[in-house]
């Protein structure tokens, strides 16, 4: 389960009359509200012990940037998904060496191998209110675009401030709307590598088939590694580094999990958008699922279409595929749900009600009922160019877009740190460079030039009040010729080049200027239009800096007064979610157990892609060989197992944890049913899956030994 493309609409935190296991994704400040609810649900910790972000077990919770993870052993080992350490595998894989395909186990730490250059760790170390600073600026400005540049000024200070001494990222969340806003300060490890991967026949059984569907038998897991400078701060990456040293790691359970146990789960979730406007949901399932479904289906086939013929491509874009097709299937399966729960009719009768509320509270509800009427006159001017804006990052290909990248960087550059764009600050450069050292990986010619004449095809179609001038004079033309005669001038730059992309990296707006290379005569061309396009959108969110705060308030005081449970909508930061281990019963009426186990593999295995199991699982599956971690009650090795649980794309390799805080297993994706939830919780059919931490350690003990892991991890490598 990744992190989808669509950005989360808002966030409400006010009290919590109601809060039970299952829904709801509560933040750090909210666990005091929910303590009662955490023991009846058969917590056995001090629920206060998991309100210390930095104590145990929380102190162990890291992101990844988009996934979640959590160390595992004193020695900085890192526990996450399999597909979340995907991009590592495939960077460090090859036509000739596909270690996707081979899977990886270093014997020792000198084996281990770098998760690439923008590959990142984020510990947590304190969260900080600063609302009150926030919300004086926006009061301070006068007009949607100072409101904007306010918050973006005082962002920049505080980051820089949170930031000092190095080592540290910081990042600046916004709650409810823009209600409350909070500073989370993160140590940045910079060195990650790659210790231990399962093939993909094992990581990813069942693939795209088997996607968002129960029962699963993946055994979606990998092993990655923390290494600092011998001073112990983050460093690059360096043959020097050493280990990193967390204050905390999870235990591996030694309690057996069974069928009502109590779990949670302490991650990063991405976005949910529960608090949107009904127009921003029909947008959303009218228009935009439907769209980036139908592009990304498009754009897979011409990649496998290409890969079949080139493994070279099949291997560069591997990672790149699984992004597309997980978030197509993702929303396919969203819209299927909401055609299935009518959740249209459930979002308008919930609106409706809210603004039938505001309206009997007369005088007092007239701001709300105003920002609510702002809020949707906004959505309206949006939607007129969406294709538009859809499109148009995407014509320049790769090419194209590192070119403006670098562009706009030298731009920025001539300011003071303080005034330059975000994203482009001093703080931003490595990250940037990262990413440009490891672009040959991802990175095909050929390929590239498919995927954007497929994007400047699209564009060619778009009404004509939505194409922008600077850019129809660099295709010049519209038919099919003068887009292949783009695509192809596009792919004589000289950024293709490792050495000139970091050439680039600090040349002065002049050079970018008097240069002929075509991708960056494409980035001066666009630029101006860019800008233009970029002023307009943080004019819009200065308008909804001011209503989207007051609605929300008001939804959330309405939700309030008919006793109705209050948490915040995802947003990336740190969550907590708990419920029990549970089956379910799908629509056709099969009852669902909550366990599969290593015997249901031999059944689904076809010698296939993606149900062809390796040889060893095969044969100690047949030899019952379960190497002491067979279940009692289920007679086999547990592989994955459902429960109540309230997550999404983020939470992937969040550690699920037992009622006394030891490591059950690994959250890694969401049954179909349940894929809506995004947007309309529905508490009967939601199940989050999770890799059981037995199937894990059979695979490492039966299958591909890894006994210095376990070992380090305190646990016997079984027999």
């Amino acid at each position: 389960m990744r992190k989808t493309l669509v950005a989360a609409v808002a966030a409400v935190i006010v009290g919590i009359p109601v809060a039970q296991a299952g829904e709801g994704m509560w933040t750090p400040q909210q666990l005091p509200e929910i303590s009662r609810a955490l023991k009846d649900a058969g917590l056995k910790l001090d629920p206060n012990q998991l309100a210390d972000l930095t104590g145990d077990p929380l102190g162990a919770v890291v992101s990844l940037g988009g996934c979640t993870a959590s160390f595992v052993s004193p020695q900085g080992l890192v526990a996450t998904n399999h597909h979340c350490a995907y991009g590592a595998i495939q960077l460090n894989s090859s036509a000739k060496s596909n270690l996707m395909a081979t899977g990886f186990n270093a014997k020792t730490m000198a084996d281990e191998v770098s998760a690439g250059p923008a590959q990142r760790i984020y510990a947590l170390e304190r969260i900080d209110d600063v609302t009150s600073q926030v919300r004086a600026a926006i009061t301070a400005a006068k007009t949607p675009i100072e409101r904007t540049r306010a918050v973006e000024t005082l962002e920049k200070q505080l980051l820089s401030v949170c930031e000092t001494g190095g080592g540290y990222r910081c990042r600046l969340y916004s709650f409810m709307g823009g209600n409350t806003y909070r500073l989370f300060k993160y140590l940045e490890i910079r060195d990650v590598r790659l210790v231990y991967a399962p093939p993909s026949s094992i990581g990813n059984f069942g693939g795209e088939v088997d996607n968002w569907m129960w029962p699963r038998h993946a055994g979606d897991f990998s092993f990655l590694r923390a290494y600092v400078g011998k001073d112990g701060k983050p460093a690059a990456y360096s043959k020097d580094n050493v280990p990193y040293r967390p204050k905390h790691w999870l235990k591996i359970a030694d309690q057996p999990l069974l069928a009502g146990d109590f779990v949670m789960v302490a991650g990063y979730p991405g976005t949910t958008s529960r608090y949107a406007l009904v127009d921003e949901f029909q947008n959303t399932q009218d228009w935009l699922y439907p769209t980036i479904s139908r592009t990304y289906k498009e754009l897979v086939a011409m990649v496998q279409a290409t890969g079949a013929k080139n493994p070279d491509v099949a291997v560069k874009y591997a990672s790149t595929m699984r992004g597309w097709e997980n978030t197509l299937k993702n929303f396919d399966g969203q819209l299927e749900g909401f055609r299935r729960t009518n959740a249209l009719a459930t979002k308008q009768a919930e609106e409706s009600a809210v603004l039938a509320w505001l309206k009997k509270q007369r005088r007092s509800g007239e701001a709300a009922l105003a920002a609510y009427n702002t809020i949707e006159t906004l959505n309206v001017q949006s939607a007129k160019t969406r294709e538009r804006d859809l499109t148009l990052p995407q014509v320049g290909g790769t090419l194209g877009s590192t070119a403006v990248q670098l562009y706009r960087l030298s731009i920025e550059r001539a300011k003071p740190d303080a005034q330059r764009e975000a994203g482009y600050q001093q703080r931003d450069v490595a990250g940037i460079e990262a990413m440009l050292k490891q672009m040959d990986r991802r990175y095909d010619a050929g390929m590239d030039s498919q995927l954007q004449a497929y994007w400047l095809n699209r564009y060619a179609r778009l009404p004509a009040d939505q194409h922008v001038d600077a850019l129809d004079g660099w295709i010049a033309g519209s038919d099919a010729k003068a887009i292949a005669d783009a695509v192809a001038r596009m792919h004589k730059s000289a950024l293709g080049k490792d050495a000139e992309r970091m050439k680039w990296l600090s040349a002065d707006r002049a050079a970018f200027e008097a240069s002929n290379d075509p991708a960056i005569k494409y980035a001066v061309a666009v630029m101006p239009t860019l800008l233009k396009l970029e002023e307009a959108r943080k004019t819009r969110a200065g308008e909804l800096l001011a209503a989207r705060p007051v609605y929300l308030k008001a939804l959330a005081d309405y939700r309030k007064a008919h006793g109705k449970a209050v948490y915040p909508d995802a947003n990336s930061s740190l969550r907590i979610t708990f419920g029990k281990v549970t089956g379910y019963t799908k629509l056709d009426g099969s009852k669902q157990a909550p366990f599969t186990v290593v015997e249901e593999i031999v059944a689904k295995t076809t010698g296939k892609e993606p149900f062809d199991t390796p040889k060893a699982v095969l044969d100690a599956i047949k030899a019952k060989r379960y190497a002491g971690l067979i279940d009692p009650k289920l007679g086999s090795v547990p592989v994955d197992f459902l429960s109540d649980l309230d997550i999404t794309g983020g939470n992937s390799g969040s550690p699920v944890l037992d009622a006394h805080g030891k490591l059950v297993g690994l959250a890694f994706d969401g049954n179909w049913e349940s894929v809506a939830s995004n947007w309309v919780f529905d508490p009967v059919m939601t199940r989050m899956i999770a890799m059981d931490q037995r199937y894990m350690r059979w695979v490492m003990t039966v299958v591909d030994p890894a006994p210095q892991l376990l070992q380090e991890m305190g646990v016997p490598a079984g027999k």
